[in-house]
């Protein structure tokens, strides 16, 4: 992980919907730290701290630093819940982890040599199916995204969820369809039948 985040948070003590509305009228986003064998700890974070994290893709599949008052704990987000139709953010859910119990959690696909790709090369062009998976691993080795490399694919090719390359130490922590498709490299379809598909066939063929 080549990045670190710090989140400064504040104990609290209200619970309930009316405590966590006067939490976000004044500027903060009611929070619970949960997990690591101890009690859950109700937490409030400064709304303007917490966009400026988000905004960088890592803060989500990262070990963060939660520092409340002069203890740090080491913990993950698990869950972040948006307004519908606002640029709020409403509620977060954050789980203490250990160094030596794995945890699971969503990471990023990121495909790399796209445009150099085999297939593309040759006038295919790419189809993304998934673009995250759940993993486990232990917290040392949760890796910020996971790299693919098109370079070679070739027209008609086919990356299955079960054949997506792992770092060491890191697992699929679902997968109902190992055979489920990852990546699709599709033929470039012809003119005449791009031309069909918009126009249909003409008459009396």
């Amino acid at each position: 992980m080549s990045v670190s985040f710090d989140v400064e948070a504040q104990s609290r003590s209200d619970t309930g919907k009316g405590a966590s509305r006067r939490l976000r009228r004044q500027g903060l986003v009611p929070a619970v730290l949960y997990g690591g064998h101890q009690q859950p700890e109700m937490l409030a974070l400064a709304h303007n701290q917490v966009v400026r994290h988000l905004q960088n893709e890592a803060f989500y599949s990262h070990v963060l630093n939660l520092k409340v008052g002069d203890v740090t704990t080491q913990a993950v987000l698990k869950d972040l819940q948006r307004h519908p139709a606002k640029p709020f953010i409403l509620h977060m859910d954050f789980m203490r982890v250990t160094q030596d119990e794995k945890i699971r959690l969503v990471v990023p696909l990121h495909f790399i040599n796209e445009e150099k790709a085999k297939g593309v090369k040759a006038g295919g062009n790419v189809s993304h199916h998934i673009t995250e998976v759940e993993v486990s691993c232990l917290p040392r080795d949760l890796p910020e995204f996971i790299p693919i490399d098109l370079v070679e694919m070739e027209i008609g090719d086919i990356l299955h969820l079960s054949e997506i390359p792992m770092p060491e130490g890191v697992a699929l922590a679902h997968a109902p369809d190992p055979d489920e498709p990852v990546i699709v490299m599709h033929g470039a379809r012809s003119a005449a039948q791009s031309e069909e598909g918009e126009e249909g066939p003409e008459e009396g063929v």
